[in-house]
């Protein structure tokens, strides 16, 4: 409670929940209010999936606590014709590590059109917060951390942005980058900070391996490479949009390919049946964002109130 770094902490997260709301409301963009309890999860088990669901019992109906409030933003979409956002906790079945949480807050949107037109909404989104935070908390931050240059670097110079075969190329297949299965490939945490490194400070990775992607994420005129893209800055990907099928037909097919269950999906592969619309959308880990802007490598610092799954925590 004397600490000048978690007093800056709590200015930085009243920052980013008023200026998402502002950045929102100046391009019609709805907040929706949503639960945070969910049967569609967006990482079931099946290929593209790397988080583990959180299982629990709700007066004796099995249920997940959301990992994303994705699809119901893609429903939310249906009703509010310029795009849907909010933030709000997101849950994961993993331990916590230096770069994830069991539990953290998710800043998301929908928006009609596709994967070009939702980077440029991220990117614009991420410069927008970081502008607020150099223009209402420069000095807290430079007496935080010791500066604000790296802040500053990224706004004085557009995000890089290449394919993931691009990035093979300039990195080489090397395992230190990249992890090799079965017919799709995967980008490693040190391979993001290779790529920040060397084209940085922002940089957009797009067109992953299809099958290394959840299945919601549509795919290329290939069928091989998905229309989806990681924005690397800071500790590695903070960032993560991507185009959605329009069709149930197409819905069906990539779950199928998959390995997922279509009937845990009946009632998203029905809304791309009645109402079939295009639209794209992201995801920031608020907590990574956090990490980038005040210089720190341990995201289990960056929480008010300490939560492990499977441990009890007071308060």
């Amino acid at each position: 409670m004397d600490s000048g770094f978690y007093r800056t902490l709590v200015s930085l997260q009243d920052l980013i929940s008023y200026e998402t709301a502002a950045f929102w409301r100046a391009r019609r963009v709805k907040c929706l209010h949503l639960p945070i309890t969910t049967n569609s999860i967006s990482s079931p088990m099946g290929l593209g999936s790397d988080s583990l669901p959180v299982k629990i019992e709700l007066f004796g109906v099995s249920t997940y606590l959301a990992d994303s409030m994705q699809f119901m933003l893609e429903y939310g979409c249906r009703l509010s014709p310029d795009g849907t956002y909010y933030v709000m906790p997101s849950f994961r079945g993993e331990n916590p590590d230096r770069t994830h949480l069991s539990q953290f807050f998710h800043s998301e949107a929908e928006i009609p059109g596709g994967l070009d037109d939702v980077i440029a909404l991220a990117d614009g989104y991420a410069r927008h917060l970081a502008e607020a935070v150099l223009d209402q908390l420069g000095p807290q931050i430079d007496a935080a951390v010791g500066g604000t240059e790296h802040i500053e670097a990224f706004l004085d110079r557009p995000t890089a942005r290449l394919t993931f075969d691009e990035a093979v190329a300039e990195l080489g297949a090397d395992k230190r980058y990249f992890a090799f299965e079965d017919g799709w490939r995967t980008i490693t945490r040190t391979g993001e900070l290779e790529l920040i490194s060397r084209l940085g400070p922002g940089v957009w990775l797009t067109h992953f391996d299809h099958l290394s992607v959840p299945f919601y994420q549509a795919a290329d005129a290939s069928g091989g490479k998905a229309l989806n893209a990681d924005l690397l800055l800071g500790p590695g990907e903070v960032i993560g949009c991507g185009e959605r099928h329009v069709t149930a037909d197409q819905t069906r097919a990539a779950l199928h390919r998959h390995g997922v269950p279509a009937e845990d999906y009946d009632w998203y592969v029905r809304m791309k049946a009645e109402f079939p619309m295009l639209t794209s959308g992201f995801g920031m880990g608020v907590e990574r964002l956090l990490m980038w802007l005040l210089r720190q490598d341990d995201i289990r610092d960056l929480q008010l109130l300490e939560r492990a799954n499977g441990q009890l925590t007071t308060p």
